[in-house]
């Protein structure tokens, strides 16, 4: 009874926090606006096309984690690992980071291949996606450096609040706090849950990291690496397409926008609501688009996204009993 309690208190914190970020940015944007180009500006033909790349772009990781499961001993069923991936996806639109767990369940007892090791295979896979998110934001700052400047010296008010945050007394005592705690009671501190889930947390990277140098198709394993990340790209930069104000912005200003917005999307809140928003509005800024378009941009880029997402994480949950089901019998048949 504890752990729902604490569950359902999770829930409503993260999702909490995700709705404060979501009104604090359209409480003040016109709704008439956005109504009216939702209704008659956006051309939806680019949100489907940003829908089927995004699907691929689950195709090709189902892919990958297949190949990442290879070495461990299993071979699983595509289908199987499809399912289980987009289950995880819904799942996270639940609680954050639950995905991870709930499609290895589901590919552990429908494949039978342990959860533990399952598990490790993941954390090799998010290791990947660290380090490339990491790289595309390198990619970010070296070119984009001057005009993230320039927006800032034309808008004083932006330098203004980073200042007031970084020179806050309250900050600073924290920081202080925190520094004296740290030296008083660091050995007590090193006996804690919190260290040794820092530990075991480096200890699974470690040995992730370990896990992909074990695996045989090396070559698809990366060519899936840089395809799953191009489709990510290429899934949010079809949706400049579908409005007047983003269209004539280049490449550059989407790989701006997507990376950004990804880190809204790592964020502890489910499906990255409100703080997607957030950093999509604010990336687009740099590039001067008005904030309601911003605002619109990132609602339609999020919530079609979402939308994919949950439909066919519902329809993943409805066969996957189904069609592992029929396979029972096909194989019963089979050992008769």
């Amino acid at each position: 009874m504890k752990k729902i309690v604490l569950k359902i208190l999770k829930f409503l914190a993260f999702f909490s926090l995700g709705a404060f970020i979501f009104w604090f940015i359209y409480k003040d944007l016109d709704i008439d606006r956005i109504k009216s180009v939702l209704k008659n500006e956006v051309k939806y033909f680019w949100v489907v096309v940003s829908l089927v790349i995004g699907l691929l772009s689950h195709i090709s990781r189902t892919l990958r984690w297949g190949l990442m499961i290879e070495p461990i001993g299993h071979k699983p069923r595509f289908i199987n690992t499809f399912l289980a991936v987009m289950i995880g996806y819904l799942m996270n639109m639940a609680f954050p980071r639950m995905g991870e767990i709930s499609r290895c369940g589901v590919l552990s007892k429908h494949e039978k291949i342990s959860f533990t090791k399952l598990i490790g295979t993941v954390v090799a896979e998010r290791l990947v996606d660290m380090i490339s998110l990491l790289i595309l934001l390198g990619v970010v700052v070296f070119s984009q450096f001057g005009k993230m400047l320039n927006f800032i010296k034309q808008n004083p008010e932006f330098k203004e609040k980073i200042y007031a945050v970084f020179t806050s007394p309250y900050l600073i005592v924290a920081v202080i706090v925190f520094i004296i705690l740290f030296l008083v009671f660091r050995k007590a501190f090193k006996h804690t849950v919190i260290f040794r889930k820092i530990i075991d947390i480096l200890k699974n990277f470690k040995e992730g990291f370990i896990s992909i140098q074990s695996i045989k198709k090396k070559g698809w394993f990366y060519f899936h690496s840089i395809f799953i990340w191009t489709m990510y790209f290429l899934m949010l930069y079809s949706i400049f397409f579908a409005f007047d104000f983003t269209r004539n912005l280049g490449p550059i200003a989407g790989l701006t926008v997507f990376v950004l917005a990804s880190f809204g999307m790592v964020a502890p809140v489910q499906g990255g609501f409100g703080a997607y928003h957030f950093m999509a509005s604010e990336a687009l800024a740099l590039y001067g688009v008005a904030k309601i378009n911003g605002g619109i941009f990132a609602l339609v880029a999020h919530e079609s996204m979402t939308a994919m997402i949950i439909v066919i994480g519902i329809i993943s949950l409805l066969v996957l009993p189904f069609i592992n089901q029929r396979n029972d019998i096909v194989e019963e048949k089979i050992g008769n």
